[in-house]
């Protein structure tokens, strides 16, 4: 059989890894195990130990997938040069909608808390997360090329605001933490308000 990397993963892989996320979704990563992934699979538990060699393997290779695909769209729709950032922020409050209903977030904070005691769990995350970082930095640096001073605040301050900021909102969510007084995801998108006042600032009449 062909092996492939993790980039470009075959059909059969793809499958395996749809299967692992539906189990973890459902039962959670203390419910996962190679023999449920298999049978989600409808396939033998030897096709998981060759393609990823153990449950922790094939649980590093489905964040790798899910993350991969969402950096190339995330991507995307921030190097757009003819979107503002803060149509770019409602887009992005709309993917978190869609993250959530894809389980990619659940996934994600399942993993983390596994990350706390899992050393290669931990270095996985902390990849994923480094990636993410990386893109919202290079998003602040260009907003402050184009509209100016951040204030206090230098890009990478921003960057280091920003994820933490949707994955503790995505943990709120999760555990059922959103209600009137708690309205995440409204907060967020009236964060795209505050980036448009820096685009569209008032004009100042002179005397």
């Amino acid at each position: 059989m062909e092996q492939q990397t993790a980039s470009e993963p075959t059909p059969t892989k793809v499958v395996l890894l749809e299967a692992a996320k539906l189990v973890l979704l459902t039962e959670g990563y203390s419910g996962l195990s190679t023999r449920a992934i298999a049978a989600a699979a409808s396939t033998q538990m030897s096709q998981i130990r060759y393609h990823f060699g153990s449950k922790e393997g094939i649980v590093l290779a489905l964040l790798t997938y899910m993350t991969d695909q969402l950096l190339e769209r995330q991507t995307d729709l921030f190097t757009d040069p003819n979107m503002a950032l803060s149509t770019k922020w409602e887009v992005a409050c709309d993917y978190l909608d869609a993250d959530i209903k894809s389980g990619y977030v659940r996934v994600l904070q399942e993993l983390i808390a596994v990350g706390y005691s899992n050393p290669d769990v931990n270095k996985s995350v902390r990849k994923g997360l480094t990636l993410w970082r990386d893109l919202h930095t290079r998003l602040a640096k260009e907003f402050s090329k184009t509209y100016g001073s951040l204030g206090p605040f230098e890009s990478e301050d921003l960057a280091a605001l920003v994820g933490p900021l949707f994955i503790g909102a995505e943990a709120y969510i999760l555990l059922g933490c959103e209600n009137e007084l708690t309205p995440v995801r409204r907060a967020l998108r009236r964060l795209g308000n505050v980036i448009r006042f820096f685009e569209n600032p008032p004009k100042v009449e002179a005397e």
